[in-house]
């Protein structure tokens, strides 16, 4: 145990001082075999072994499938129709936010994705209507968690394989709490900007052009809104796996972009393939590094003695489970989503099953507090992110963010920890 503490701690310093998270990683799995006196290499096709699955190739083609959506502008069109609803309304523009950002999520599983294609249109959009720019920047920060809970997730698939757990399941864990954290977010928008004098907002349609408006906006949207549905009906039908799904959504992407809606030039096409490149071989050396030192800790029994070395803390249930909440909180803010899903697969399940946890329960608390983490300072990874995409200083976000947290996310975690039936309702329709 002690020598997977020098490790981890060489780890969380690299991560500290910005050193890329995969390296970081690799080192702390290197220092780890070397610590041992094991080989490293005796690991790796192990590691090897895992990230060339056929479930994580669903990574890649959704990674590819969101980029390529903001890039041809069906982002911008799913706006366009949510905003024809409540658009008009004061505090409108920041329910579009939030509902977009969920739908987005329903297609490409990626919160930095969510924040790039959603936030670089709208915080604009609402600074100029007068909305103060921190409230703006602080919802799109929030919203964009809604893309890691409501399937398909990345992180769901990573942790679904790291269990050896239905992918299927694993998305539904989280599907529910992710629309009622949706639904909070809209209340509390509306509730903050209710005094705000500052915000513009234009007249009201009549009825019959408010219809007009939503038909017109929901007939150029509508190939972008029927991409959820058939990517998540294709999964939960049992017609596709979430990798064929995946398949499905790059291929219906490339379609509509380039040939219906003609927005998606072969530039633009290859300029995004090699983002879209590059974050998948980010996440792929952050998995197999992860999995050659997960490999290490499972023979040096770390989990079986770090479990026993929780529950010696309390044998009470409740105490346990707050405990494992504030650990994944705080992995959440050290490391990304992914990675901190394959830690609390490794360190964190043997302690849930001794307390009788289900394992798509524990999927939907580790999906909620890694969210959660990401967007919690001191690091909060997505909450600086969005600061990048829309040019705002901290200072200037950081609290409207902590009132969504404190007021939306917090309790949803609580919710999702303490009430199973919350998060296992829509997997259980599976059996």
């Amino acid at each position: 145990m002690s020598l997977f503490l020098i490790a981890t701690a060489l780890v969380i310093v690299l991560l500290f001082i910005e050193v890329p998270v995969g390296l970081a990683f690799g080192i702390g799995a290197l220092a780890f075999g070397w610590l041992q006196g094991i080989d490293i290499s005796f690991h790796a096709g192990f590691g090897y072994t895992q990230v060339s699955t056929f479930s994580l190739l669903a990574i890649p083609l959704f990674i590819l499938s969101g980029t390529l959506m903001g890039a041809s502008g069906i982002s911008e069109r799913l706006l366009n129709f949510v905003n024809a609803f409540v658009g008009r309304t004061k505090g409108g523009l920041g329910a579009v936010t939030v509902v977009t950002c969920a739908l987005f999520g329903a297609i490409s599983g990626s919160a930095s994705a969510a924040i790039a294609a959603i936030g670089k249109i709208m915080v604009p959009r609402m600074i100029d209507e007068g909305y103060p720019p921190g409230h703006a920047t602080a919802l799109v920060a929030v919203s964009s968690v809604l893309a890691l809970m409501i399937p398909p997730s990345i992180p769901m698939i990573v942790f679904a394989v790291a269990i050896r757990e239905s992918v299927a399941k694993a998305f539904l864990s989280t599907m529910l709490p992710g629309i009622t954290l949706a639904i909070i977010y809209c209340a509390l928008n509306f509730y903050f900007l209710r005094n705000n004098k500052t915000i513009r907002v234009e007249d009201k349609l009549p009825p019959k052009e408010a219809v007009a408006l939503i038909g017109r906006t929901g007939k150029r949207a509508s190939l972008a809104i029927i991409m959820p549905v058939i990517i998540l009906g294709g999964i939960y039908s049992g017609i596709a796996t979430p990798t064929e799904a995946g398949s499905i959504a790059l291929v219906y992407t490339l379609a509509v972009g380039m040939l219906i809606y003609r927005t998606l030039p072969f530039r633009t096409l290859f300029e995004s393939t090699v983002e879209a490149a590059r974050l998948t071989g980010a996440i792929l050396m952050i998995l197999f590094f992860l999995f050659v030192m997960s490999r290490g800790m499972v023979l040096a029994e770390i989990p079986t003695k770090f479990a026993e070395m929780l529950l010696t803390v309390s044998d009470n249930k409740i105490v346990i489970l707050l405990l494992i909440n504030l650990l994944l909180l705080i992995m959440g803010m050290i490391v990304d989503d992914v990675s901190g899903g394959i830690l609390a697969a490794i360190i964190l399940l043997p302690v849930v099953q001794e307390i009788g946890v289900d394992p798509i329960h524990f999927a939907a608390i580790v999906g909620t507090n890694l969210g959660l983490g990401n967007i919690t300072p001191p690091t909060a990874p997505l909450l600086y992110m969005a600061g990048g995409v829309t040019g705002q200083p901290l200072a200037t976000y950081i609290g409207p963010t902590m009132k969504f947290l404190l007021l939306g996310h917090v309790p949803m975690v609580l919710l999702v920890t303490f009430v199973p039936e919350f998060s296992l309702f829509l997997p259980g329709l599976l059996d």
